[in-house]
């Protein structure tokens, strides 16, 4: 199971909320740079970014952050917030992602998302499925759609989507746990997924429980910034694995 420590950011700054809430915002880095480098220290090879002030602005806008990282560090990031266009799209790839995830446009306009995939390839393309109450949620996590989330996820998997991000909005940054339940529903009724676990991951023991209920990645946010897992304990982990 792969590691995926997250960095969110606002204002080029690296921040966590609580269930998205942007007034829980908590700064815990002005340079995501030195985070970055500091998980790539520990033999992390993986990093979630997400430009919360694009997921605001409806388009791209903390690109520079990304270049950055992309520029002086080896991780492979997966890059979201915000992106609705092909022109979003051709910047994030431009400026070092390795894929991109859409979350609110694989709802609203099914039609450019889907473009993405044939565009692209499934191997670039991120299904952001975060959901509330099993239904999913959308622009920056402040609406709910009458989208259900296993017909959803469902459905992009027949038009060829293989990566999926699933988030429980109710655990995220909450540090209780992860909806392992919800998980296991998903992996019992789906083929061919490569689901990413995400949002309330609070101790190293619920990893391997993830990685036995099957899930591809698991995003690991507030828990690292809170000092409730350790780099050393996620270096030993992808040592180990």
């Amino acid at each position: 199971m792969r590691i995926i420590p997250a960095i969110d950011i606002i204002d080029g700054k690296c921040v966590r909320l609580s269930k998205g809430d942007y007034d829980t915002k908590k700064i815990y880095n002005e340079h995501p740079l030195e985070v970055a480098k500091a998980f790539e220290a520990s033999g992390i090879q993986y990093l979630h970014l997400v430009d919360l002030d694009g997921a605001k602005s409806k388009h791209i806008v903390n690109h520079k952050v990304l270049e950055n990282i992309a520029a002086r560090t080896g991780l492979h990031i997966d890059f979201g917030g915000g992106l609705k266009t092909h022109q979003d799209l051709r910047i994030a790839f431009e400026s070092g992602a390795h894929q991109v995830t859409g979350g609110s446009i694989a709802v609203k306009d099914p039609g450019t998302f889907t473009g993405w995939i044939d565009t692209y390839g499934a191997h670039k393309i991120i299904l952001g499925a975060d959901a509330m109450d099993q239904k999913v949620a959308v622009s920056g996590w402040q609406e709910e759609s009458k989208e259900a989330l296993l017909p959803f996820i469902q459905g992009y998997l027949k038009k060829g989507i293989e990566y999926v991000i699933c988030t429980d909005i109710s655990k995220d940054g909450m540090l209780q746990g992860p909806s392992f339940g919800l998980y296991q529903k998903i992996m019992a009724q789906t083929t061919g997924i490569k689901l990413i676990a995400s949002g309330g991951i609070s101790t190293f023991d619920e990893l391997p429980k993830l990685a036995e209920i099957g899930c591809e990645g698991v995003i690991i946010g507030k828990a690292i910034y809170e000092n409730r897992i350790s780099l050393k304990q996620l270096e030993t982990y992808i040592l180990g694995h």
